[in-house]
């Protein structure tokens, strides 16, 4: 394991430390991330969800992806920042926003979801491995 990793929302309403590595780091250019994020895409590292301490209560927006499947995001309710996310579909883990980190250099993006969602604007790294969908 690696170093410790913290962060929270723009407040400090919402604080987490993460006792493990991140097992992957994505950027995700569906619709929905796009939405939640306000931008051409989401930028998250995920972690094993027991690694994870929260101090703080994010209010939950859930949607329906794709699969059927659910995605929690969650947000400081006093000052409306994306912090953690959960996910139906593998409920071990969750993601942390990578701007919400208290040091966002340590994210390094690894893959690109939903490519064929993306905006010709959103320009990310051309050497990224992109999927058309979520694989």
């Amino acid at each position: 394991m690696g170093s410790s990793y913290a962060g929270g929302c723009a407040c400090g309403a919402i604080r987490y430390e993460i006792s493990a590595d991140p097992v992957m780091s994505v950027q995700c250019q569906c619709r929905d991330c796009q939405r939640a994020t306000g931008s051409g895409h989401l930028s998250a590292m995920a972690f094993p969800a027991a690694a994870v301490a929260l101090t703080g209560t994010p209010k939950f927006h859930t949607s329906r992806g794709d699969s059927g499947n659910t995605v929690d995001r969650g947000f400081c309710p006093d000052c409306g920042s994306p912090v953690i996310w959960k996910f139906s579909r593998n409920p071990g883990m969750v993601a942390i926003v990578a701007g919400s980190l208290d040091d966002p250099s340590r994210f390094v993006p690894q893959v690109v979801f939903f490519a064929s969602r993306g905006h010709a604007w959103d320009l990310l790294d051309p050497k990224l491995p992109k999927f058309e969908t979520l694989p």
